[in-house]
């Protein structure tokens, strides 16, 4: 799946990240460096989570895209645990939520699977939110409990929604027939999304540490602050327009991938906030301790999920107008 100009992406990524995780170990020795620790240690745990992170996408790239589809198909089910368990359901409940984690999240992964041989997404792209949606208030209503119905209804949906149903749009981008039907290319735009949403994280948070600042949303997380959502927006979209060689937009120049990248920001910035918003409810700071230091699966995908779709979508549009044309032309 890997051509010279994927190979490029994912092993330079790849590289800096090594040399980043090497920089910050030096700086934490220093401790005549100026800087705030806290800072530091930080951006050393934000660093060794993105080293896993590629590394387990790039070895999943190398297996193959089935391998790829089922490497989020595993995040998701894990980050549907941790959404559940932090939102506590009653017996009730219980009969939905096997059908919800062994058949509803499944089966949606292995129907973007097999839109690599047939284009499957009249069904993928309806399945939850419409077949799933009606299974589950129903079936908590048969269990006969209706205390708190509505409350309890809500909370599975919207897990099954975040947490299955947008983050399978991130392994739907290896079923998108772009030009030239090159399996690498396919590949490098799964890559180039992951990475936008990454860094722009982490250059929001970067942009927040400057000292005149002001917060978004103090209650909900004050970390998020207008700076830092500008500045970290700008950034990525200057960065997005220089990767343009690795999408499928460089038809378009520079500028389309630059949009493209500007959305993917600010998504994965609407996720984040939405997601401490749940996190804040719930009276806990994390999703879960999975990765030592810097909480669950889900603290490290919210922005994923949340751009997802969008990304996905806006795609897809841009290649239906490019291939086929558009209205009336």
């Amino acid at each position: 799946m890997f051509d010279p100009k994927t190979l490029g992406l994912v092993g330079g990524v790849l590289v800096l990240l090594t040399i980043a995780s090497a920089v910050v170990h030096v700086l934490r020795q220093r401790a005549d460096s100026g800087l705030d620790a806290a800072v530091i240690e930080t951006f050393r745990l934000r660093v060794r989570a993105w080293l896993m992170l590629f590394a387990v996408v790039a070895a999943a790239f190398l297996i193959g895209r089935t391998a790829t589809v089922v490497l989020f198909g595993l995040i998701s089910f894990w980050a549907l645990r941790e959404f559940i368990t932090l939102t506590p359901t009653r017996p009730g409940d219980h009969r939905t939520l096997f059908w919800v984690f062994f058949l509803c999240t499944p089966l949606q992964f292995v129907l973007v699977g097999f839109s690599q041989y047939d284009d499957l997404y009249d069904i993928y792209s309806i399945l939850i939110p419409v077949y799933a949606f009606l299974l589950i208030p129903a079936r908590i209503a048969i269990s006969g409990d209706p205390k708190r119905f509505l409350e309890r209804t809500a909370k599975i949906q919207a897990g099954l929604l975040v947490c299955v149903y947008c983050l399978s749009y991130a392994p739907a981008l290896l079923t998108l027939k772009l030009p030239g039907d090159d399996q690498s290319s396919n590949a490098r735009l799964l890559f180039f999304f992951v990475l936008i949403v990454q860094l722009s994280d982490a250059l929001q948070y970067a942009w927040a540490q400057i000292p005149s600042k002001h917060v978004i949303a103090p209650s909900i997380n004050p970390t998020r602050t207008w700076e830092g959502l500008l500045g970290g927006v700008t950034s990525i979209t200057l960065i997005g327009a220089a990767l343009w060689w690795a999408t499928p937009f460089q038809g378009s120049s520079w500028w389309m991938a630059a949009a493209m990248s500007t959305v993917i920001a600010l998504m994965g910035f609407a996720g984040g906030l939405t997601m401490s918003a749940i996190k804040r409810d719930r009276g806990v700071k994390d999703y879960g301790t999975l990765v030592e230091g810097h909480g669950g699966v889900l603290d490290h995908i919210d922005s994923i999920c949340f751009a997802a779709p969008v990304f996905f979508h806006f795609t897809r549009f841009w290649l239906m107008l490019t291939q086929t044309g558009p209205p009336g032309g």
